[in-house]
């Protein structure tokens, strides 16, 4: 059976909202993880992983768009005949698709929420507009597969991204740097983030929308924000500033990056502050399990660079608690790098009086379900789809006019922390 035929096939049928099926996929560097969703149930979640050798044979990450898609077209033909084969007289028919959702990627800056794919976003996507990242292939593939789903089940399947990397909602008073015309920029894990607070926020009976939270992702980035009243007002972008993480160096003395460029020229600097600085610059790994495991066996270097990372994140984490200009009500901790105790116990010791409840840690990623429930909240009627178009041009404008109004003679208007640029 094709793969198109399959698709076809699923039995269609109307459901309670809850039962709305979406499929999301998540792209990363060396792999793609696929999950179909059931309102918020997951039937299936699976990574396929992309050997080095083939990725290698593309110069762009766009150029791996027919490839990855082929690869997740198989694996779903695969899952929905597995489902078709194990269904018992008297199951439940499957419903049919009702979204294709995808990670948003190095976009133009726009608010969190969840975006139709548009034309606009494609172009932005494949230009690469924020920078290459494989991320950027999410809204792609979202498209690809939801058009793929429509032409044979012959009906409109909606394509969405869900908090795209690009999310910046930063307090205006958190922009401005020492030079007239340069904005700090609100990149971060937005997507796993915005899911671990909401996780968070209702497993102790909260409303994430009238929190104080600091939330650290630590991943092979490691980018933090804080979270005020359903807004991230401040992060820490793991591309430009802050704590080292696995190969990025974080925040570096400003004279002597400008000498790193005199010397280097800024193309091998930058490949460098974000493809082979932090611990691969000190191990030549990317493995922090290979670190952890030095420092526990008495590998001094090993000890003091993995207490430099806890401390520059426990440092970054006490400068986001003071933005928000009151004790966090949870200091959070995720990402695969969660998982090492040695790390988050460090990190605890030192944030442990900057929250009102103890440190939340919750390892790994929730990707996938994040992706699927920003979906069903828009199929839900709960949010309404985001413009994409429309919200980066707003974006852009007020941007514009607020680096124009620092350039001006006489101080701007005061904003609070809170407040989004007027």
């Amino acid at each position: 059976m094709s793969a198109d035929h399959s698709a076809a096939d699923m039995p269609a049928r109307p459901g309670m909202p809850g039962d709305f099926l979406v499929l999301a996929v998540n792209p990363g560097s060396s792999s793609t993880k696929v999950g179909l969703f059931r309102g918020a149930q997951p039937v299936f979640q699976e990574t396929l992983y992309h050997p080095a050798q083939q990725l290698a044979c593309y110069a762009r990450v766009v150029d791996q768009e027919e490839f990855r898609l082929s690869a997740v077209q198989e694996l779903v033909q695969a899952k929905i005949q597995g489902l078709a084969a194990a269904a018992q007289p008297g199951d439940a028919p499957i419903p049919a698709l009702a979204a294709v959702v995808g990670r948003g990627g190095l976009l133009r800056p726009v608010p969190g929420g969840t975006y139709a794919v548009d034309e606009a976003m494609l172009a932005d996507l494949r230009a690469a507009v924020g920078g290459e990242h494989a991320s950027n292939l999410g809204g792609i593939l979202a498209c690809r597969l939801a058009c793929w789903w429509q032409r044979h089940a012959g009906r409109p399947v909606p394509a969405f991204v869900v908090d795209p990397v690009a999310v910046d909602e930063m307090a205006p008073v958190a922009r401005i740097t020492g030079w007239p015309g340069m904005l700090r920029r609100g990149r971060c894990h937005a997507l796993n983030m915005r899911a671990v607070a909401r996780e968070v926020a209702a497993r102790h009976g909260r409303r994430y929308e009238d929190l104080a939270l600091v939330v650290a992702h630590l991943g092979t980035g490691i980018s933090l924000a804080a979270h005020l009243n359903g807004r991230m007002v401040d992060v820490s972008d793991p591309n430009a500033e802050g704590p080292f993480s696995v190969d990025r160096c974080g925040g570096l003395p400003a004279d002597r990056l400008v000498d790193m460029c005199e010397q280097h020229g800024t193309a091998a600097v930058r490949r460098r502050l974000i493809h082979e600085g932090g611990m691969f610059a000190y191990f030549r790994t990317r493995d922090m399990r290979h670190v952890v495991a030095m420092a526990r066996e008495g590998d001094a270097r090993a000890r003091l660079l993995l207490d430099a990372m806890a401390y520059q994140v426990a440092k970054a984490i006490g400068g986001l608690v003071a933005a928000l200009g009151r004790p966090a009500d949870f200091i959070i901790l995720t990402g695969a790098l969660a998982h090492a105790r040695e790390l988050v116990e460090a990190i605890g010791q030192r944030v442990r009086f900057l929250s009102v409840a103890p440190l939340e840690v919750v390892p790994g990623e929730r990707e996938l379900e994040a992706l699927a429930l920003g979906a069903l909240r828009v199929l839900q009627g709960q949010e309404v789809a985001r413009d994409y178009a429309a919200e980066a041009r707003r974006m852009e404008e007020q941007l514009a006019d607020f680096s124009r109004r620092l350039a001006e003679s006489g101080p701007p208007e005061h904003t609070s922390p809170g407040r989004m640029i007027p």
